[in-house]
């Protein structure tokens, strides 16, 4: 049986459909922390899932991706008493207050 080219074209189409549906388990782009003039760790694509902890202290973060994220000073993206986590929007960089301590994890924000 012979299959025309437009019906395969749409199968292909539509079978990439399928495959990038399924990675909608990662946030696409790069997440970096820096300390002082110096890159600490890239994140690249990270899971939407979980806590990502960097792997020393930063504090500057650059969030080139398509969703916000939540920065924590503790290591386990826990925000502790009177010490909430700071919202970083997407394609958005952000530096530490003094006051407020360096970062150590972050978590991607709720939809």
């Amino acid at each position: 049986m012979r299959v025309s080219r437009p019906l395969a074209a749409l199968a292909c189409v539509a079978l990439s459909g399928v495959g990038l549906a399924a990675c909608q388990d990662q946030t696409v782009g790069t997440i970096t922390g820096h300390n002082g003039g110096r890159t600490v760790q890239a994140f690249t694509n990270p899971s939407n899932e979980g806590c990502h902890r960097f792997k020393a202290d930063v504090t500057r973060v650059e969030n080139s991706t398509q969703n916000s994220i939540l920065l924590y000073t503790t290591p386990d993206c826990t925000a502790p008493k009177g010490r909430p986590s700071t919202y970083l929007n997407m394609q958005g960089s952000d530096e530490v207050i003094k006051t407020a301590g360096p970062w150590r994890s972050f978590s991607i924000a709720p939809a």
